[in-house]
């Protein structure tokens, strides 16, 4: 490494912690400065243009905390600060985390490891930087999709045929009062899309009721879609509207409608057909005239050919039907998605910045989500806590979606192996792949795996792993 690979403060009142430090980041081609206490560092961190900082949080006259909260997260957004803490699960390491450092290193820390988490910290800064860059040159192309994310159907996104179809489909289905029946796999957004069919329809300003039917006790789903008597039952202590009541004027939406038991299932198709009902346990007749969209993942077809669904419900419900397809069909708009879901997380978290690497967009558009846009939305979330409210880098996303084959063969002997043992057979083929990927080399397969070299020695060891 040249001297161009970057400028790091560090900050130790130990003399012999910081010397090491010092000498070991110089080896590395690092251009190094030394602060003995917090107010030092502080200084220094104002008045030097740095890439990093190695910050000891017990210090003389301002600890590492106080440093962290004075810089702030705007500061500490653009500067990763890399801990130092004498005790690992420490109150303060955590706290530290939750100030804005970048990670956090624990005394005896080991050298390895030190170079690896700031080699980390400094490509994930520069990729940052890159994205900045490419946001102000473009006048900040993302401004239409930060307006999407803060607006009221910000996951309803796409620019594929499909999806243009979707929208015309809820723009032709909203001028009418007619039952629609959605159908997608899992996770597609069939929420979204009746939400969106209430509020352009001419009902938007009554009710949206949503109703998860496949969450509905057996036993209370008359007593929920239909209101009950005081009495009618144990526990019923007092009179209680049902949501077809509650949606009179407006829309209610049957979510996972194939879910219902058939007795519930005839009262629905009564509402339809002739939009009135009794409480459980009334005799008063009650009229509702509330639109309803219902939404399915299942096969209503082949359940009504199975005996499980009304055919005459069905027909009731299948009068415009808008399908949404799953994420694995619509590749093209997975850039667009996860664009919409940072900017919704950084609004959630007072994040700024939020970004894909492109060898983290590209794993990201090449992966085949089962779960649709909300196993996407869920793994962005929780790549977004590793990279700390960073630039998410390729290792950020290595989550069971990405070894899906390796999960599913150690699954495969779930119900034999105790947890202890499962987690230990994943563990060994993640790190046997990982070196078959980088023809042995042990640095490379380390920084790959996101350990330092000697535990990849250790578990080399323990697993007995050819080498």
């Amino acid at each position: 490494m040249s001297e161009a690979a970057g400028k790091i403060l560090v900050a130790d009142d130990d003399r012999t912690i910081r010397r090491n430090l010092v000498r070991l980041l110089k080896s590395e081609g690092y251009s190094t400065l030394e602060a003995e206490d917090g107010e030092d560092a502080l200084g220094k961190i104002r008045n030097e243009s740095l890439d990093a900082v190695l910050l000891d949080l017990k210090m003389p006259r301002l600890d590492g905390l106080a440093v962290l909260a004075e810089l702030g997260t705007t500061v500490l957004a653009d500067l990763p600060v890399i801990v130092i803490t004498a005790f690992g699960g420490s109150a303060a390491a955590i706290e530290a985390m939750r100030r804005g450092a970048y990670d956090y290193l624990t005394k005896p820390f080991d050298l390895d490891e030190v170079l690896l988490t700031l080699n980390r910290a400094l490509k994930q800064r520069a990729l940052a930087f890159e994205v900045k860059e490419l946001r102000a040159q473009t006048g900040r192309a993302s401004d239409e999709n930060a307006e999407d994310a803060a607006g009221v159907e910000p996951e309803l996104i796409g620019q594929c045929p499909a999806m243009r179809e979707v929208f015309k489909l809820i723009g032709l289905a909203a001028a009418t009062d007619a039952p629609v029946l959605i159908v997608g796999e899992s996770g597609t957004g069939k929420e979204l899309v009746a939400s969106a069919l209430h509020r352009h329809s001419a009902r938007s300003t009554g009710a949206f009721i949503r109703v998860n039917c496949g969450a509905l006790p057996e036993g209370l789903v008359e007593s929920e879609l239909f209101g009950h008597e005081r009495g009618a039952f144990t526990g019923a202590d007092r009179q209680k509207p049902g949501r077809f009541e509650r949606a009179n004027g407006g829309t209610i939406f049957l979510d996972e409608v194939g879910e219902l038991p058939l007795a519930a299932q005839a009262k629905i198709l009564r509402v339809i057909q002739q939009r009135e009902f009794e409480r459980v346990g009334g005799t008063e007749t009650l009229r509702t005239n509330a639109r309803v969209i219902s939404a399915t993942h299942r096969d209503l077809p082949r359940e009504v050919a199975a005996g499980r669904f009304r055919e005459d419900l069905f027909y009731r419900l299948n009068v415009a039907r808008i399908v949404i397809p799953p994420l694995r069909e619509r590749f093209e708009d997975i850039p667009l998605l996860a664009e919409a879901i940072l900017r919704r997380i950084e609004q959630r978290h007072g994040w700024t910045g939020l970004a894909l690497s492109s060898e983290a967009l590209g794993s990201i558009c090449n992966r085949p989500w089962p779960g649709n846009v909300r196993q996407l939305e869920n793994a962005l979330a929780r790549a977004v806590i590793a990279a700390r409210g960073r630039t998410i880098l390729l290792e950020h996303l290595d989550t069971e979606d990405s070894i899906d084959p390796l999960v599913a063969s150690a699954e495969s002997s779930s119900d034999t192996l105790p947890l202890r043992a499962l987690l230990a057979e994943v563990e060994r083929r993640a790190i046997q792949r990982a070196l078959a990927a980088c023809g042995g080399h042990r640095t490379k397969t380390a920084e790959k795996l996101g350990i330092s070299r000697r535990q990849l020695f250790d578990k080399i060891r323990e697993y007995d792993l050819p080498t």
